[in-house]
């Protein structure tokens, strides 16, 4: 069993290390993962300067440090840098959560989903704590999950969002299958005036988790207040297929 694992924390985080860690027991583990932090750096892909890749001696020496987003090294490491292709790609442990629409900014969720547009199953794993997170339980989750994952098809066409609680084991109560929940941030921008009197703004605010009888209680966010783990299956077609028949009929009278 191959796994590709990459990141969005650059390859020096820890949460990087600590599933690798985990994934050498079970498989052989090759990363590619980015030379800083790409956190939010959304789907992005690099097209106006030149990608480097250079061999670390970092996780046993299977490893690449590239110039680029981690849709970048996914992207890269199938096309060029591995000699054989992946059974799995797996990006990760994330610090902090990747809940609701904070996947179409993740980087983490990005590289794993580039492995689902390449044609492989993937899987996106992220800790629900930043400033202090422990990611022993995420790390023996997945190595658990692995072999699952591989015995299923449902993962050819669909990434799975993993978010767990950065709390002990015996404080977790299970396992939930979830839907994108809502997340809303609170002023998220600060504007500030720099030494020269010119105003700037800062990117921050208060994430507000939307938990009523309206969401429902089946989404990653509320998941997460449950102290549960999340996995949410995602797909790459975002089509909106409710609508297209009410589309249809309103471009009627213009084709």
């Amino acid at each position: 069993m191959k796994i590709l694992l990459t990141n969005d924390d650059s390859i020096q985080a820890k949460g990087l290390a600590v599933l690798w860690s985990e994934l050498k027991e079970i498989a052989e583990v090759v990363v590619v993962a980015p030379d800083r932090e790409r956190s939010a750096t959304g789907h992005g892909i690099t097209m106006d300067i030149p990608l480097r890749a250079e061999k670390t001696s970092l996780f046993d020496g299977k490893a690449w440090v590239v110039n680029g987003t981690p849709a970048d090294c996914v992207k890269l490491a199938i096309n060029c840098l591995l000699e054989e292709k992946p059974d799995l790609i797996i990006a990760g442990i994330n610090r902090g959560s990747n809940l609701g629409a904070d996947i179409f900014y993740s980087g983490t969720v990005s590289g794993a989903l580039e492995g689902v547009i390449l044609g492989f199953p993937a899987i996106a794993v992220s800790v629900t704590e930043y400033l202090n997170p422990d990611y022993r339980y995420a790390a023996s989750f997945i190595s658990k999950l692995v072999p699952k994952v591989l015995k299923t098809s449902i993962c050819s066409d669909t990434m799975l969002n993993i978010n767990v609680p950065s709390l002990a084991p015996e404080e977790i109560r299970g396992v939930e299958i979830t839907r994108l929940g809502t997340r809303k941030y609170i002023n998220p921008f600060e504007a500030r005036v720099d030494p020269r009197g010119k105003a700037y703004y800062w990117l921050g605010g208060e994430v507000v988790d939307i938990i009523d009888e309206a969401s429902g209680r089946d989404t990653d966010v509320a998941s997460i207040q449950e102290h549960k783990v999340s996995v949410t299956p995602i797909q790459v077609d975002l089509t909106n297929y409710r609508a297209m028949d009410t589309l249809r009929d309103f471009f009627d009278d213009l084709s």
